[in-house]
């Protein structure tokens, strides 16, 4: 069962909600409409995000980068902990530890498709070979189209 995550526009709160074939997409706390009818998922791909007016998707893991940070993180000080008291093997050993942990990771978790403008997650699509991985450029660009809204007082009208 696909799902999508995103940010409603007119209300600013994070939504979560199933996408059923030819129904519309509402937002389940201010219960206002976004997308008139969800297109069929199963037979072709998502060629737009439903919650903004972008077509530019991109696939990546689906996990909690912050979790993955915290993972490095530890182990990186728990390797200078080790280093300091010059237990040298145990400090390389806590090092490679947490790259295993991080491919493992790698490996285990699925993928999810990403909007570039308003970050809007989709989970459970079965096409997403027809999408693209992350790409700098695309993602600099709506970074900087925000700033330059922001800067001038605007908001953002996809949300």
């Amino acid at each position: 069962m696909a799902t999508i995550t995103f940010h409603c526009p007119y209300c600013e709160q994070t939504c979560r909600s199933t996408l059923e074939t030819d129904q519309p997409l509402n937002c389940s706390e201010c219960s206002r409409q976004l997308f008139e009818r969800v297109p069929i998922l199963q037979s072709a791909s998502l060629t737009r995000c439903l919650a903004c007016p972008s077509h530019e998707l991109f696939i990546r893991k689906d996990f909690p980068q912050r979790l993955g940070v915290a993972i490095v993180c530890t182990g990186f000080v728990l390797s200078s902990v080790a280093w300091f008291y010059h237990q040298v093997i145990l400090s390389f050993a806590i090092l490679f530890a947490t790259a295993l942990v991080d491919v493992i990771l790698y490996l285990v978790m699925g993928d999810l498709l990403e909007c570039y403008r308003c970050h809007a997650q989709y989970r459970g699509l079965d096409d997403l070979e027809s999408h693209r991985n992350f790409d700098l450029e695309v993602h600099e660009r709506y970074r900087q189209e925000t700033a330059r809204l922001k800067q001038a007082g605007e908001t953002d009208p996809a949300g």
